[in-house]
């Protein structure tokens, strides 16, 4: 996989020199910037919670915790985007916290395995940690679906900042649902994408066989 040419830049962060020698960020901006997209970038919205509402990661950016937009990328069919961390997602000072890293590519990983049409939930993820993320960073995100059998899809993501390093790569590992206990489930999906939910309950069904 090869990162998207990287023209935009992130929104700044102001840096203030204490007097023990200590750097801080300060004035941190409580909302992400505008995302512009790659040439080669298609629009693309995950599927809507019930009543409209957005996921736990991706949902209320105005909240000053995380922004995550996403797109398709032409050719290879991965998801990308940009994933905004916010003065909400502190951890280490000045810095986002782990855990708000792992539920970014947590996401991330699952809107790839879903839109590749594999639904699907998460049944093991492992994280690596490359560098710590400034808060009010915009990173760049990709995220892709590495293998698929029948019942289980591995998949991979990463965040990387403007030179193409990696701030945190993930490997998940997610397992189909079964139509015999999550048919109701598989059927809102299937209406949220504009199938025929027969269609997509056949297809999973075939997969257990």
């Amino acid at each position: 996989m090869e990162l998207a040419s990287c023209r935009q830049r992130p929104s700044g962060i102001i840096a203030v020199e204490k007097p023990h020698g200590r750097t801080t960020r300060s004035d941190l901006p409580e909302l992400p910037p505008e995302v512009v997209a790659e040439v080669d970038w298609e629009p693309f919205v995950p599927l809507a919670l019930e009543g409209g509402q957005r996921s736990f990661v991706s949902g209320k950016p105005e909240n000053g915790l995380l922004r995550v937009q996403y797109f398709k990328r032409q050719g290879d069919n991965a998801v990308v985007g940009r994933s905004w961390f916010g003065p909400g997602a502190a951890g280490p000072p000045s810095h986002a916290h782990g855990g708000s890293i792992a539920a970014v590519l947590d996401e991330a990983m699952g809107v790839a395995a879903w839109s590749s049409g594999y639904p699907s939930v998460a049944a093991h993820l492992e994280v690596d940690f490359r560098k710590m993320i400034p808060l009010g960073t915009d990173t760049w995100l990709e995220a892709w679906v590495e293998e698929a059998r029948p019942r289980k899809v591995r998949t991979r993501g990463r965040l990387l900042d403007d030179e193409g390093k990696p701030f945190a790569e993930a490997v998940g590992l997610f397992v189909v649902l079964d139509p015999d206990r999550f048919g109701d489930v598989l059927e809102k999906v299937a209406e949220a994408m504009g199938i025929d939910p027969a269609e997509l309950l056949s297809s999973i069904a075939s997969a257990h066989e």
